[in-house]
């Protein structure tokens, strides 16, 4: 089985509208994220967590804050990256916002 790293991407504005939220909107939320791990946990490695503060470093070690809208991170394993992609057809993180976005990248053995 090849592995897979997954990024979640959202706009900042998808971000303010979940931080206020109430406690039983962001609980339904993550049950809706709860019940496509159960679904499809033959194929999660790590089901991840959220991202935020991200920081961008040169060469010259001088850092910038990040301008990617990364917001969480899934580690999956599959036969194909198009296994992987049809997982996300009911994925909850698309649905949050028209902008929110899932990124798939295979990883490569050295």
């Amino acid at each position: 089985m090849k592995k897979f790293i997954v990024l979640y991407h959202a706009p900042a504005q998808a971000l303010q509208q979940s931080a206020q939220s109430t406690p039983e909107q962001r609980e339904a939320s993550m049950q809706m994220w709860f019940d496509w791990k159960a679904k499809h946990d033959e194929a999660i490695v790590d089901f991840g967590a959220p991202l935020g503060n991200g920081s961008a470093v040169t060469q010259d070690l001088k850092s910038r804050l990040s301008e990617k809208e990364v917001c969480g991170f899934s580690v999956l394993q599959g036969q194909n990256q198009q296994e992987i992609l049809q997982l996300f057809s009911d994925h909850p993180h698309l649905n949050w916002h028209p902008n929110a976005t899932v990124e798939v990248h295979e990883v490569l053995e050295i």
